[in-house]
């Protein structure tokens, strides 16, 4: 297969997973690795393969019905829901726009500090990752998006693979870790959180609009979508074994990603210079990689929910390029500069909250996949969920349903 075959099938897919490995995913499995050690390596593994059924659905439908997941909970569940998902996603913008700005602000600083407060570093650093990733997806369009994030995946791939290998772990260990699954004592906390945190929460959705890019439908758009998940989530999965590798080789504490310079400072230890370098940038990477994706996705969420007010209004039809919209570029700018006032507060207090939140999507998600990808009458036969695939949405379902009354619990409270 040619280079740009090969770009167009897994495109989507270095997406995903570009977009999904943030910083509260990198450092859950970091300080999980410091605390229980490898025995949850297989939790990664696992967070990754229940992130693709939960995506390979929102594809199925898609290929099925030739309309996105929100099209589909507004044209078949009732209008409610356009609305309590539109309260639902505006918060959600600002708490995960205000956790990835404080996220880039730490990395750069990590990097480059530009003053001698840290504090300040951080404000600054992140204001600069907010208006660069503003102009990058304003002007450059799905293309340069695409290969900016191929990018930030082979610069992540390189430096945190790379990390993983240099620290030398037992190896035998490692096998163990991945193929006997087990919850250490204390180790259920860590293992919620990486089963939950790999991959991504609300910008699963954003998977619908990528394929859409690609002009992909029908049962050959179908093997596509499941081929090039399989691939994202494939690296996800293997950049959350990385980090508990790394973690378990150091002593770490405390919590949100300001721990991400405690690391690298312990990595220099036993790897020199060169070792903490290679990972403060490949977590810039992971960090900048999240935002510039989530700047560049979940505008289209807001401009499909314009466009099917308009279509139930003014019976328009939804137009197809929904970033060349009013209403796409109206909230990726709002997206950048609304959440830059979070940068004020602390990076602990952005993390939690946008956990609590991402944490309650997850079982909607499942849910609705249940109810509408079973519905022989809206999908047709051949796209129906198989036995597996509602065995695995309704683990889903109960584990993140409850993993998001534990998150609030012990968030909040």
């Amino acid at each position: 297969m040619k280079r740009s075959s090969w770009t167009l099938l897994l495109g989507p897919g270095i997406l995903v997973a570009a977009t999904g490995i943030g910083a509260g995913d990198l450092l859950t499995a970091s300080l999980g690795g410091s605390v229980v050690g490898l025995s949850i390596l297989w939790a990664a593994g696992v967070g990754a393969m229940l992130k693709w059924f939960l995506n390979e659905g929102i594809a199925r439908w898609q290929m099925a019905t030739g309309t996105t997941l929100l099209e589909g909970w507004v044209d078949k569940l009732g209008q409610w829901i356009r609305w309590v998902f539109l309260g639902y996603l505006l918060i959600w913008s600002l708490l995960t726009g205000g956790a990835l700005l404080n996220a880039c602000g730490v990395a750069g600083t990590g990097i480059f500090p530009l003053t001698g407060d840290l504090k300040t570093s951080k404000i600054i650093w992140g204001i600069i990752h907010s208006l660069l990733g503003l102009v990058l997806v304003l002007a450059g369009g799905f293309k340069l998006f695409e290969r900016l994030m191929s990018l930030c995946i082979g610069l992540m791939f390189v430096t945190v693979i790379s990390a993983a290998v240099l620290v030398r772990p037992d190896w035998t260990a490692v096998a163990r870790g991945l193929l006997v699954p087990s919850i250490p004592p204390d180790g259920m906390v860590w293992l919620l959180g990486i089963l939950g945190g790999v991959g991504g929460t609300a910008t699963l959705l954003s998977y619908g609009y990528w394929i859409r890019e690609k002009n992909r439908s029908g049962t050959e758009g179908m093997r596509m979508c499941r081929i090039d998940l399989a691939f994202g989530y494939f690296v996800t999965a293997l950049f959350g074994i990385s980090m508990i590798i790394i973690g378990s080789t150091v002593s770490l504490s405390g919590k949100g990603p300001t721990v991400a310079i405690t690391l690298a400072d312990q990595l220099s230890l036993s790897l020199g210079s060169f070792g903490r370098w290679i990972f403060l940038i490949g977590f810039w990477g992971a960090v900048f990689s999240s935002l510039l994706g989530v700047w560049q996705s979940v505008p289209y969420l807001f401009a499909d929910f314009l466009s099917l007010q308009q279509r139930r209004t003014a019976h328009v039809l939804i137009p197809k390029d929904l970033a060349q919209t009013v209403g796409y570029r109206v909230y990726l700018v709002a997206l950048a500069l609304v959440s830059i006032p979070l940068l004020w507060g602390s990076v602990e207090w952005a993390q939690k909250s946008y956990a609590v939140l991402g944490s309650l999507f997850m079982p909607l998600l499942s849910l609705t996949l249940l109810l509408m990808n079973n519905r022989t009458a809206w999908v047709g036969k051949k796209y129906r969920n198989g036995w597996l695939t509602n065995m695995v949405l309704v683990m889903t379902l109960v584990f993140f349903a409850g993993m998001a009354g534990y998150t609030i619990y012990t968030k909040l409270f």
